[in-house]
């Protein structure tokens, strides 16, 4: 789908590149989905900064990207503290100098639970890092994206299927990507009509990521000190039944690099009339 893009901008006349000039903050994004898209808005022209809190993976993405030719800046931190969503917003303008264009809500992971089993920090975390960050970057970034100078601006928020439709063992997850679309739709109405800022809702299906991945192989990320699994138990997948993946038409999950593309698709001028929407991306799942 990347080279499709890419084959379509130089038809429209995008000869540097879909998001040429423009600067992209993207969270959660030395790994996975979020690495992708740094990776693939930077091979489109956009300058990149790259947050997450894991300060080597983020250098490690800054460095490939720029080592090829992009421009990318590592800003790594934790979006749970205040101090930082300051730093970032300032480190992204100062990289940009004096402009942001783009923010890419993307950081997030799962911490499950049955309802009558979940902990008030599972829930508070989960509402946090899925809700409120995105509200306090966007919060944040407000002097740079209310003004009118001619130029796109654009917000991204990543939902979840989810959040559309719910999930057992996933209430807490479930809320916060549910409120994700609302936060989109009142972005795009509130800074619309005056300054032109396009807002959009991502829901990612199933993606081949760490927190699709079989559980045993012990990824996890550590909360105050405790270390959170992530990923799907084996046995789990395999009560889905002997067809694998029977739920999605194309009878796949997606890759990073796909779910990736679609974010690109929303950030780009190919979707320049498109605003406060969701757009599914699942392989067809919960039509």
């Amino acid at each position: 789908m990347a080279d499709r893009i890419a084959q379509i901008a130089g038809q429209l006349n995008y000869p540097k590149g879909l998001l040429s000039g423009q600067v992209a903050i993207i969270t959660g994004a030395a790994q996975g989905i979020g690495a992708e898209i740094a990776r693939l808005f930077a091979n489109e022209g956009a300058k990149v900064v790259i947050s997450d809190i894991d300060a080597a993976k983020s250098k490690e993405v800054a460095d490939k990207i720029n080592s090829g030719g992009g421009k990318a800046l590592a800003v790594p931190g934790d979006l749970l503290k205040d101090e930082y969503i300051k730093e970032l917003i300032k480190r992204a303008a100062d990289f940009g100098q004096g402009k942001i264009h783009i923010i890419v809500n993307n950081a997030g992971f799962t911490w499950d639970g049955v309802i009558h089993k979940m902990t008030d920090k599972q829930w508070d975390t989960m509402i946090a890092l899925h809700g409120t960050v995105p509200f306090k970057l966007v919060r944040e970034a407000a002097p740079y994206f209310r003004i009118k100078d001619g130029e796109p601006r654009n917000i991204i928020n990543i939902s979840s299927t989810s959040g559309l439709h719910g999930n057992a063992g996933q209430i807490n997850y479930s809320m916060a990507k549910a409120g994700v679309v609302g936060l989109s739709k009142t972005i795009a109405k509130e800074w619309g009509p005056s300054f032109g800022v396009r807002a959009n809702t991502i829901a990612f299906g199933h993606i081949e990521t760490r927190l699709t991945a079989n559980k045993e192989l012990g990824a996890f990320v550590e909360v105050d000190g405790q270390k959170v699994a992530l990923g799907i138990p084996g046995q789990q997948k395999q009560a889905a039944g002997p067809v694998p993946y029977l739920d999605i038409p194309l009878r796949r999950p997606g890759t990073a690099t796909e779910a990736a593309s679609a974010v690109l698709a929303i950030a780009s001028p190919l979707s320049s009339y498109i605003s406060g929407q969701t757009i599914s991306v699942t392989g067809g799942r919960n039509m």
